[in-house]
């Protein structure tokens, strides 16, 4: 009797399965790189080179990597811009201050009140430039305080598209422990609450000024009220200002401070608009069964099986967060680094399409 017995299955017999057992085996491990997608770092927070991650270090500022300083406003930027303009803006207008006519108190009072009054629009005339010296610098800082005062909308603007960015993201988050009904109406209650409590600050601030004209200006309650109110919304009519010194320092503050909140009123105004539709998209979207027609609409390669990275494109697509243009770059990309034509990337495949680039 042989001690070696005969193989159970011929050679032809085991190909076949070793040919099954490797696509299992490869289709096994696609699923989980897949899977590990939901906890890989985001791009800002990885690096090229192994030797340049410094664990001792804390993670950069938002406001230092440039993608943020573009998405998220920088205080301290605006605050300097600002000062700059009010410092360069006093010191021309207190040089030329005998170019400018009208009722005045103090040079550099006067010319940081004309430079307030100028960057918002205000415009009471109590003070105008009179000499073509003045009159160009008036110009100048006329359309660069537009300028401050667009810089400042943009970033509000950026503050709009940011919330509405996060609004889905704190949904789906949210979900996982509350239902959509209690979701929207946390994220609501606070844009409410900010609008209620900006509200009632801009209406300290009318009567305070009211008061304090009635006081130190000897205005008639209504003539106060009225300087107040064409103060506030930079309309300036002229027939009605801050004469005395006193009052003009107080305008320097109040000013700024009264129309700077009005503004941020009307910004959380426009966000609560905006954010009940926004809610709408979230509800329909946390709440819409996936459908047959779905399921053929996320079939990009049309093999009739919808895997994670086609149903996180098509949702991508539904809620509005890219288009086909993006995708086809991608793709593109994509194909550019995949050398050998496999539809995997490889170090090899990089290192290759860098050589031939």
């Amino acid at each position: 009797m042989s001690n070696h017995s005969a193989p159970l299955l011929s050679r032809e017999q085991l190909d076949p399965m070793d040919q099954v057992l490797n696509q299992n085996s490869l289709t096994s491990s696609r699923k989980r790189r897949l899977r590990r997608c939901r906890s890989a770092p985001r791009g800002d927070c990885m690096h090229n080179n192994d030797e340049d991650v410094k664990t001792d270090e804390p993670p950069p500022h938002r406001s230092i990597v440039p993608m943020f300083r573009d998405l998220n406003p920088n205080l301290r930027e605006v605050i300097m811009f600002f000062v700059l303009y009010l410092t360069i803006g006093t010191l021309c207008f207190y040089l030329v201050r005998n170019q400018v006519s009208g009722h005045k108190t103090n040079g550099v009072l006067d010319a940081v009140y004309f430079c307030v009054v100028t960057m918002t629009t205000v415009g009471y005339g109590d003070l105008v430039p009179s000499s073509s010296t003045s009159r160009l610098l008036a110009c100048a800082f006329v359309f660069s305080g537009m300028v401050l005062v667009g810089h400042l909308l943009s970033r509000a603007a950026d503050y709009l598209v940011e919330r509405q960015e996060t609004l889905l993201a704190k949904a789906f988050d949210l979900r996982k422990t509350v239902g959509p009904t209690e979701i929207l109406k946390e994220l609501h209650t606070k844009l409410r609450h900010k609008c209620y409590v900006t509200f009632l600050v801009l209406v300290v601030l009318v009567l305070v000024g009211t008061i304090f004209l009635v006081m130190f200006e000897k205005m008639p309650v209504i003539e106060a009220f009225y300087c107040v109110c064409s103060t506030v919304t930079t309309l300036g009519y002229g027939d009605r200002s801050f004469n005395s010194g006193t009052g003009r320092l107080f305008a320097v503050f109040w000013i700024l401070t009264s129309t700077m909140c009005l503004a941020q009123f009307l910004l959380y105004v426009a966000e609560l608009n905006a954010e009940t539709k926004q809610r709408e998209l979230v509800k329909w979207v946390l709440t819409r069964r996936i459908t047959n027609n779905d399921l053929e609409a996320a079939d990009l390669d049309g093999d009739g099986v919808i895997v994670a990275a086609e149903f996180i494109l098509y949702k991508l697509k539904e809620m509005g967060k890219i288009d086909e243009e993006d995708i086809d770059g991608i793709l593109q990309e994509f194909e550019e680094l995949d050398y050998d034509d496999s539809g995997t990337l490889t170090n090899s495949d990089l290192i290759l399409a860098q050589t031939t680039s």
